[in-house]
C-alpha cells in the first residue's frame, strides 16, 4: 500500500513569510512591513504589517516593474530614499504605494538557488534614511527564509524519491531496500535542522508511514510488547541501520558522539537487545524501522 503523502502537504511559504515579517515588525524600527510570494516570475504581496489602507493587497508586480520587479530581477536588495521621486524605478504602481504615503522603502529578495522566491519590504511615511540596523534585521530575515524554504524543497524532492522507492518496494518486496532506508535516515536528518514544528513533525510522520510499508512484517505478524522509542533515538537507530559509525551518525544529526552513544544505549535497553546490530533488528521488526 503506497504512502499517502496527500496528508503530508507541504506547509504553505506564505506562513513562514508571515512569521518571518512579523519578527521584522517587532522590532520597531519601521511602521510599515510586507511582502509575496514570487510566482512564475511575478511577485504578488499578500502579507502585510502596520497598513493603513487596502491598495497593495493581492497586487501582482511584474519582474522588472516597480520596486519588487526589479529585485526580483536583480536578486540584490533595493533601498529608495524617496519613492516619488526615484527615477531608478518604473512607477506602474504609484497609486497604491502613494495612497499608503510609503516614502521610503527597502525591498529584500528572499533567494533560493538562484531563483527569487519572495520579497520582503519595509518602508516609513517620511523621507528619512533606513539606516544599516534595519538593512541588518532585514537580510538576517531573508537569509532564515531562504534556509527555510530550501529545507522544504529538498524535502519535496525527497519525498519524490521516497513515492519511486515505495512503489517499486511494493510491486517487487525486497526492492532497492537500502534506498528506502536511505531515504528514511535523510528525512531524519532533515527534520532536526527544521525550525517549523509542524513540518518537523510531517517529516518523521512521514518516515514512520515509510517505515510501515517496508516493513509488512510488524503487520502480518503477532505483535511483541509496545516499546516506544523517542524521535532522537530513531533517528539514531536509522543511521546505524546504514552501518554508519557513531562519530557519522554524531555530525549527520548535529550532536555530540557522547549523545549518540547515550541514545543508543536507551534504544537497546528499551528493546532488550545487547548490540546495535540486535537493536536495529528488533526495530524493524516492530516496524519502527525499514
Amino acid at each position: 500500500m503506497p504512502i499517502d503523502t496527500t496528508a503530508l502537504l507541504r506547509p504553505r511559504d506564505r506562513d513562514a513569510l508571515r512569521t518571518e515579517l512579523r519578527k521584522i515588525a517587532a522590532t520597531g524600527i519601521v511602521p510599515v512591513v510586507f511582502g509575496g510570494e514570487v510566482l512564475e516570475r511575478t511577485l504578488h504581496l499578500h502579507e502585510f504589517v502596520g497598513n493603513l489602507t487596502n491598495g497593495l493587497r493581492g497586487l501582482a508586480v511584474r519582474e522588472s516593474s516597480g520596486l519588487g520587479g526589479r529585485v526580483v530581477e536583480r536578486k540584490n536588495p533595493i533601498v529608495v530614499n524617496d519613492y516619488r521621486l526615484d527615477h531608478t524605478i518604473t512607477h506602474h504602481y504609484d497609486g497604491p504605494v502613494l495612497a499608503e504615503g510609503i516614502r521610503s522603502v527597502l525591498a529584500v529578495p528572499v533567494v533560493v538557488q538562484g531563483r527569487s522566491r519572495a520579497v520582503m519590504y519595509a518602508a516609513v511615511r517620511d523621507r528619512s534614511p533606513l539606516g544599516d540596523r534595519l538593512a541588518d534585521v532585514m537580510t538576517r530575515a531573508g537569509r532564515r527564509l531562504a534556509g527555510e524554504i530550501a529545507i522544504r524543497d529538498e524535502v519535496d524532492r525527497r519525498v519524490q524519491l521516497l513515492d519511486a522507492a515505495t512503489a517499486e518496494h511494493t510491486a517487487h518486496p525486497g526492492a532497492d531496500a537500502e534506498e528506502i532506508r536511505d531515504v528514511h535516515a535523510e528525512l531524519r536528518s532533515i527534520a532536526q535542522t527544521v525550525h517549523d514544528p509542524e513540518l518537523q513533525e510531517r517529516l518523521r510522520a512521514l518516515s514512520g508511514r515509510l517505515a510501515a510499508v517496508a516493513s509488512p512484517a510488524a503487520a502480518t505478524t503477532p505483535a511483541p510488547p509496545a516499546v516506544t522509542l523517542s524521535p532522537r533515538e530513531v533517528d539514531v537507530l536509522s543511521h546505524a541501520a546504514l552501518g554508519c559509525t557513531n562519530a557519522d551518525i554524531a555530525e549527520r544529526l548535529s550532536v555530540k558522539p557522547e549523545t549518540v552513544k547515550s541514545y543508543l544505549r536507551s534504544a537497546m535497553s528499551k528493546l532488550d537487545a545487547h548490540s546495535r546490530r540486535e537493536a536495529v533488528v528488533s526495530a524493524r521488526r516492530l516496524g519502527l524501522l525499514p
